[in-house]
C-alpha cells in the first residue's frame, strides 16, 4: 500500500449523517419485525391474548418504522438536490462514460480482486454510488408494495393513497411475496455494505466509518486537488 499526503476533508453533512442511520435503524426493525409477520412465532402464553398482545405490538412497531422509513426516504430524494456535491444526484446516477469506466477500474479492485492504479475519490465511488442508486429503487419498491398492503387495514389518508397498488399487481398475496424478496435483498445489501465499509477503512485509513459520525474523511491530496480542478475547467470548456 503506497503512502500519501492527506488532507482533513468535510465530506458528509448533517442531514446525510441524520438520513442513513435513521435509515439504518427503520431498515433493521422493519427487516426483523417484517420477517416475524411473515413467519410468526408460536408463542405459548398460559393467559388470554389480548392480555399479552404481543404480535399488535410487532406489526405497530412495523407500520411505526415504515412511516419514518418512507418520510426519511422522501427527505433524501430531496436532499439529492439540496445537498453538497457529494450528497447530489449526479455522484449516483451514471450518465457519462468516465462513469462507466470508473465502475469498471472500482469493480477490478474491490471485487476481482485484479492489482491495479489505486482509485482515489472524495465522495462514494462510482460502484458504491450507482449501487445506492439501485438501493434507492429498492426503496421506492419496498413503499410502494409495503403500503399497498397496509391500505386494506388503515384508515390513514397515506396509506389510501396506495390503493392502485395491489390490483396493478394482482392481488396481495404476489405483492407479498415482492415485499418480502425485497427484504432479503436489503439484508444482502447491508450485509455487503458492512464488509466493504470496513474493508476501505482497512485498506485506505480514510476514517471511513467515522465520517459517517462526524463528516471528515481524510482524502489523499492529489485526489482533493484533482476534484477541486474538475469544476474549474469544466467551467472553462462552456466558456
Amino acid at each position: 500500500m503506497s503512502t500519501h499526503k492527506l488532507r482533513r476533508v468535510f465530506v458528509w453533512q448533517l442531514p446525510v449523517r441524520f438520513f442513513h442511520w435513521i435509515n439504518a435503524l427503520a431498515i433493521v426493525t422493519l427487516c426483523v419485525t417484517g420477517y416475524l409477520i411473515g413467519k410468526p412465532p408460536a408463542l405459548q402464553f398460559s393467559g388470554e391474548a389480548y392480555e399479552r398482545y404481543v404480535f399488535g405490538w410487532i406489526r405497530y412497531i412495523h407500520f411505526v418504522a415504515a412511516y419514518i422509513f418512507l418520510f426519511n426516504f422522501i427527505f433524501r430524494i430531496y436532499w439529492g438536490f439540496a445537498g453538497n456535491k457529494y450528497a447530489r444526484w449526479k455522484n449516483f446516477i451514471p450518465t457519462t462514460r468516465k462513469y462507466f469506466e470508473e465502475m469498471w477500474q472500482v469493480l477490478k479492485i474491490d471485487i476481482l480482486q485484479i492489482k491495479s492504479k489505486e482509485h482515489l475519490v472524495v465522495g462514494h465511488n462510482a460502484l458504491a454510488g450507482f449501487i445506492y442508486f439501485l438501493t434507492f429503487i429498492l426503496f421506492a419498491i419496498q413503499c410502494v408494495t409495503g403500503f399497498g398492503l397496509y391500505e386494506a387495514m388503515s384508515q390513514s389518508w397515506i396509506a389510501g393513497m396506495f390503493a392502485w397498488v395491489s390490483p396493478l399487481f394482482g392481488g396481495d398475496f404476489d405483492l407479498r411475496q415482492i415485499h418480502h424478496i425485497t427484504m432479503w435483498l436489503f439484508i444482502l445489501f447491508t450485509i455487503v455494505h458492512v464488509h466493504l465499509v470496513f474493508y476501505h477503512d482497512y485498506v485506505e485509513g480514510r476514517g471511513e466509518i467515522s465520517s459517517m459520525g462526524g463528516g471528515w474523511k481524510f482524502i489523499e491530496e492529489e485526489a482533493f486537488l484533482r476534484e477541486e480542478e474538475e469544476p474549474a475547467s469544466n467551467a472553462k470548456k462552456v466558456a
